[in-house]
């Protein structure tokens, strides 16, 4: 018993190692690559899924957003507005979560990540057929915040529903319609989205749905990796990560889609 569970911690801080460079590069906390692994080898629930990757998540965002801001400044303004917006959804969101079947949520969950890798791949093409033409990309601050409120009540909606996935469904409107820079967006998107995680982590650990000694050993080895990963985000050119960001997307759907099946 006792080696089977030292073998458990040893495995989730290795697995959160490579969450956590992943996460730094793309922004994501790690949470969209935890949950279906937790459902696919240890067999959880999408929930118990969704509520463990929390335990890793939180930590791994608050300093992958720490090495973001050290590398360019965040609109803390903006992003509390954000935030705001975020809190109250993603307490609604979590609730709905909860009431749903297993299986049914991690169907739905891998047509979200879907439909955010086809855009992803959509954004990647278009870079590089526009790579010679300089891209105008705009300041934080040329938009009213209560864009960024708006912003927040989507992605918390998101980040309740599926655990983690408001930061990636934010990062597209912030360099879509906002025209900021990928790690800009991402920067901005994680800052929004810190208070509703928390939210999202008390409600699913409420109900049972968090287990800690699979998240805590997760969280301890995505932090020793989150550091490299953001910095290889701001060495690789834009174009060629959201080409990557889309085949880990893709990637993910698969294993939830394995698991649903």
């Amino acid at each position: 018993m006792v080696a089977s569970v030292f073998i458990t911690i040893l495995a989730c801080l290795g697995a959160g190692a490579i969450i956590g460079f992943a996460g730094g590069v793309l922004g994501i906390g790690g949470g969209l690559f935890a949950i279906p692994l937790l459902g696919l080898l240890l067999n959880l629930s999408q929930q118990a899924a969704q509520g463990t990757a929390l335990i890793m998540v939180l930590p791994a965002v608050l300093l992958t957003l720490r090495k973001y801001h050290q590398h360019a400044p965040i609109d803390w303004r903006s992003a509390a507005a954000g935030a705001l917006g975020s809190i109250l959804f993603t307490w609604i969101g979590a609730r709905i979560a909860l009431d749903i079947d297993s299986t049914l949520l991690r169907r739905i969950y891998a047509t979200f990540v879907f439909v955010i890798a086809i855009f992803y791949f959509y954004q990647s093409r278009s870079h590089a057929t526009v790579g010679r033409r300089p891209t105008v990309y705009r300041e934080v601050e040329s938009y009213h915040r209560g864009w960024y409120s708006l912003i927040g009540v989507f992605a918390g909606l998101a980040g309740g529903i599926f655990g983690v996935g408001g930061s990636v469904l934010a990062v597209p409107f912030l360099t879509t319609f906002f025209h900021l820079r990928q790690t800009s967006a991402q920067a901005l998107a994680l800052a929004m989205i810190v208070p509703g995680t928390v939210v999202a982590l008390v409600i699913y650990a409420a109900h049972g749905q968090a287990h800690g000694l699979i998240g805590i050993p997760l969280a301890a080895g995505s932090l020793l990796c989150v550091p490299y990963g953001v910095k290889l985000a701001y060495a690789l050119p834009e174009a060629r990560l959201k080409l990557i960001f889309a085949w880990l997307l893709l990637l993910i759907m698969v294993l939830l889609l394995a698991k649903a099946s």
